[in-house]
């Protein structure tokens, strides 16, 4: 899980959710569960690769299967808001949290499986671990995913991609699980995987596993391939500050960063929140940046690339919580 995944509903902070006092909800939510540690209004600034984010009602991070789905269970059938956070990579946190349950799961979705061209891994994994070791199998198909910072469930969510790889290439299918419903497995065909796009944006479910059908190839050519990517990044991207990643989806006849680097915007600045001066579709924190200062930033870049260019630049980050 990257930035995180699962429907989330914003509803104002309240010691009522869906009539069942806040206290009380923190408190089953604890007793329902033996595999998790519970964290009350933790900030989210510590979970997310911006390193901005006010705190969440409950940071819950399940050690087993069980107590995931517990969670999730519960909080369906108290109406409350849920999310699942994954490394916090494609996310910008407002500055007022997250009203709800946030649950980050732990080794219970860390695992792969490998046979032949077929491998399978646990919605935790991060997709660089994935790549590596899909490598060490001598398994092509996964070199792009080695510098994405994401976890394999949010680039589900994303359908991630770079450099002309994307993982609706490899991907064979899905299981998810629904509370109230159940598990379901979900073929590639059945993804409605497209252009940082899935399904599950428009569903409430906990991406669980994946299967995967990768090329056979020659472990030094791979990694050949992933050090040459890498590189790529490093000279390209501001790896050394906390961002999210690439702020904008790729509109229609160019490239977000282009667009915003010839309306001159490369460095712009408000508070510690900056428009990348090595990518312009990055925007950094140098510091002590709010999610207000991001937002404002992202307004003023969408309206001066508008202005001249006529195209509204949508956005690739997920922006959740209360101002």
């Amino acid at each position: 899980m990257g930035a995180g995944y699962g429907a989330l509903i914003d509803c104002p902070r309240s010691n009522h959710l869906s009539g069942v006092k806040a206290v009380d909800w923190r408190e089953e939510i604890a007793a329902c569960v033996t595999e998790t540690e519970i964290r009350l209004d933790e900030p989210m600034a510590k979970h997310t690769s911006f390193r901005i984010g006010g705190p969440a009602d409950v940071l819950a991070m399940p050690g087993s299967r069980v107590d995931l789905r517990r969670l999730v269970d519960l909080a369906h059938q108290h109406g409350l808001p849920w999310f699942i956070l994954g490394r916090g990579t494609n996310l910008l946190v407002r500055d007022g949290g997250i009203r709800g349950l946030v649950i980050k799961p732990g080794p219970c979705l860390r695992w792969m499986e490998w046979g032949g061209e077929e491998a399978a891994a646990g919605a935790g994994v991060t997709l660089a671990e994935l790549a590596n070791e899909a490598a060490s199998h001598s398994l092509a198909g996964l070199a792009f995913a080695a510098g994405i910072p994401g976890t394999l469930g949010g680039g589900i969510y994303m359908n991630a991609g770079a450099y002309g790889g994307e993982l609706v290439q490899v991907v064979t299918s899905v299981t998810a699980y629904y509370p109230g419903c159940g598990e379901r497995i979900w073929q590639r065909d059945q993804l409605e995987l497209s252009y940082r796009a899935s399904r599950f944006q428009k569903e409430r479910a906990v991406i669980e596993g994946v299967t995967m059908r990768l090329p056979p190839g020659r472990e030094p050519k791979i990694r050949q391939e992933m050090a040459l990517l890498a590189c790529k990044r490093q000279e390209k991207q501001p790896l050394s500050l906390p961002s999210a990643g690439s702020v904008f989806r790729r509109p229609s006849g160019g490239y977000a960063g282009t667009m915003i680097e010839r309306a001159g915007l490369k460095g712009l600045r408000i508070g510690d929140a900056q428009v990348s001066e090595l990518h312009a579709n990055f925007i950094v924190n140098l510091g002590h940046a709010k999610a207000g200062d991001v937002l404002s930033l992202i307004n003023q870049v969408r309206e001066r690339v508008a202005a001249q260019t006529g195209i509204w630049l949508e956005l690739e980050i997920r922006v959740i919580g209360e101002a």
